[in-house]
Parts: structure tokens; C-alpha cells; sequence
């Protein structure tokens, strides 16, 4: 298992069985700043994946014990909602289907340039707004939003959020003083194969504002989205 220290503090779990391709891949993100914990099998993948904060996962389909698919599955379950990116020979559209049924972001088919990584997780970061620094956002003066674990919590007590409400005020939150558009927020919050549409948008911002208030998610006609400035 390695570990870099990043100024950029963005951890990425990377999944891989193959030590020598592990390495290469480990070397190559930690030289452009990441923070890489490695690991070869999927129990080991849940084990680290339960226990701590990831800001993006990297896996690998065909490891050990548990494959990508499963791992992914298993920590989407448990509320786990960093973006991910499968990396795997296999490209039957079955393959491909199962990947965002389980909850990937995107998937590179093996063999790729190490460039073409590193683009494909700038694009899923830019997306997501894995980079905001705050872990914890405060919305009112008794809720915040836990950025890292995509939680929202008043007086203490988590109120719970489904995947996209968490995906979509993450998004919101990480561009305070932007107008977000629809199709943004569906690109961030909704699978590659997954339809939506500017409706599936607005009913789960009425859900959230349920939680927030309906005065702090204000919509800009034609435009958009934003948090309202406290």
C-alpha cells in the first residue's frame, strides 16, 4: 500500500491486482499531485473504502475476492459517493451497462495512455467538485452539509438525502457565487446511460429545498441554479 502526501488533498483508492501496472499508475497520479492509496483485492478495496474518505475511486474490474463492480456496488450502498472510474479490458455494452448500474462515472478501456487518465479525472473532479476544500459547508445556522460523505445534518441529527439530492447540493454548494445550469447538475449527479431531464432536476431541487428551505436553492429562470447568499 503506498501513500503520497497531495497539495491539491484529493485522495483517489486505486484498485489494481497487477503490481507492476499498480506501480506505474501510482507513480504517474502521485507525480501530479494526487493522494494514492493502493490496494489488489476487492476485500481490502471495502475494508479501506468503509473506513475512510475517499475523493474519487479507481478501479479495476477483474481483482480478487470481490470484483470492481461489486466494490463499487457495495460502497455505493453504504452511502459512499465518490466519483469513480472503472478501468478494465472487458468492453461488451453488457460490461459497460453494469459499470453505471453499480454507480461509475466513467470507464477507461484497458490499455490507455497515462494521459488520457489523468484528462478523464480532471473532467470527473471539474464535474463533481471533488475539490472543495471545506469538508463540512454550513447552509443555516442549524444544518451543514458534509462534503466529503455527501450528509446533511441539522441540530446534529443526519437527514437523510437520496444519491442525487447529495450529488446535486455538493455541486451547488462547491459553486457558491455560479449559476449552475440544469444540464450541469444532470452530467454531476445523473449515470452516463441514465435519462433525464430538466423535470428529474427540478423535483429533487423541490426535495432538498423540503430539508433547506425553499428560499435557499433559488432558481434563475432560463439559467438555472444557485445557493441563496446568507
Amino acid at each position: 500500500m503506498h501513500k503520497n502526501k497531495s497539495p491539491l488533498n484529493l485522495r483517489i483508492l486505486f484498485l489494481e491486482d497487477d503490481p507492476t501496472l499498480s506501480d506505474i499508475i501510482e507513480e504517474f497520479l502521485s507525480e501530479q499531485g494526487y493522494d494514492v492509496t493502493c490496494v489488489y483485492d476487492g476485500e481490502a478495496a471495502l475494508d479501506i473504502g468503509y473506513e475512510q474518505s475517499f475523493d474519487l475511486f479507481l478501479f479495476d474490474v477483474k481483482v480478487p475476492y470481490y470484483n470492481g463492480f461489486d466494490v463499487l456496488s457495495t460502497l455505493r450502498g453504504a452511502n459512499k459517493f465518490a466519483p469513480a472510474i472503472f478501468m478494465t479490458s472487458l468492453n461488451s455494452i453488457e460490461d459497460l451497462s453494469t459499470a453505471y448500474d453499480v454507480g461509475c462515472d466513467d470507464y477507461l478501456k484497458k490499455p490507455f495512455e497515462l494521459k488520457e487518465l489523468e484528462l478523464r479525472i480532471k473532467a470527473l473532479i471539474k464535474r463533481s467538485g471533488a475539490l472543495t476544500t471545506q469538508e463540512t459547508v454550513k447552509i443555516k445556522d442549524d444544518i451543514v452539509f458534509d462534503t466529503k460523505h455527501g450528509r446533511l445534518i441539522q441540530n446534529g441529527q443526519e437527514i437523510v438525502l437520496a444519491r442525487k439530492e447529495a450529488k446535486i447540493l455538493k455541486v451547488l454548494l462547491s459553486h457558491p457565487d455560479d449559476i449552475i445550469s440544469s444540464q450541469i447538475l444532470i452530467d454531476s449527479a445523473w449515470d452516463f446511460q441514465e435519462e433525464a431531464t430538466e423535470e428529474s432536476v427540478r423535483t429533487h431541487i423541490k426535495n432538498l429545498r423540503k430539508h433547506l428551505g425553499k428560499e435557499t436553492i433559488l432558481n434563475i429562470r432560463g439559467q438555472g441554479y444557485c445557493i441563496a447568499r446568507t
